[in-house]
């Protein structure tokens, strides 16, 4: 059975996880007024209709790869419109419009034996897209969490409810996995920005 994580908890994810190597960050969130049995995400994005106008949130996860905690080139960045890291060992499982359904909404594969040494960090984020054109924000969505799990056996390692109020905020810095010596840990951070584009995202960690 995985761990429940609060915010700014962090876990060991590798330690005493032997062979532990490719693995999957799930992320899940429903529209308001929906619910959801499962997903990573568990509770703060509404990705459906009924917000916004009548229009979807289409929230948008990427992963921001570091070198020592900072974004070195734009190439590091996995989202919808560059599915894989130019190492191939980060990969995006595509853009997810509306957060229906059960189970995870966009799933990030890693195989983390194959991330090259000089990254230390990967961050996961969520974004609204077009989120100033449609006047949204994660107050319209409800069960968002991230979690991590073996790709090999489908068990949940890790998930973070993410449970704040993030009304009026256009950007969620989900979660972090990093490099501790030779292990990989897994960090709860569950923060929320007014940034209206993964580019203004990107430039936080420049």
């Amino acid at each position: 059975m995985g761990i429940n994580l609060q915010k700014g908890q962090r876990v060991d994810l590798t330690k005493g996880n032997a062979g532990l190597n490719k693995i999957k960050v799930g992320l899940g969130w429903d529209p308001v007024g929906q619910a959801k049995s499962g997903g990573f995400l568990g509770g703060l994005f509404s990705g459906g209709s009924g917000a916004g106008g009548g229009k979807d949130v289409d929230c948008d996860a990427s992963v921001l790869m570091l070198q020592e905690d900072k974004l070195v080139a734009g190439d590091d960045i996995v989202y919808f419109g560059k599915l894989k890291s130019k190492c191939s060992s980060v990969q995006h499982s595509g853009d997810n419009r509306t957060g229906d359904g059960d189970g995870d909404d966009e799933v990030i594969t890693i195989e983390l034996g194959a991330v090259p040494a000089q990254f230390n960090k990967l961050v996961f984020v969520v974004n609204i897209y077009d989120a100033a054109g449609r006047k949204q924000h994660f107050g319209m969505i409800q069960n968002a969490y991230i979690r991590v799990y073996d790709d090999k056996t489908g068990n949940e390692l890790i998930r973070y409810n993410l449970t704040d109020n993030y009304s009026d905020l256009t950007t969620l810095v989900c979660g972090e996995i990093y490099r501790h010596g030779n292990e990989w840990k897994f960090a709860a951070v569950g923060n929320g920005t007014n940034d209206m584009k993964l580019g203004d995202v990107a430039r936080r960690y420049q």
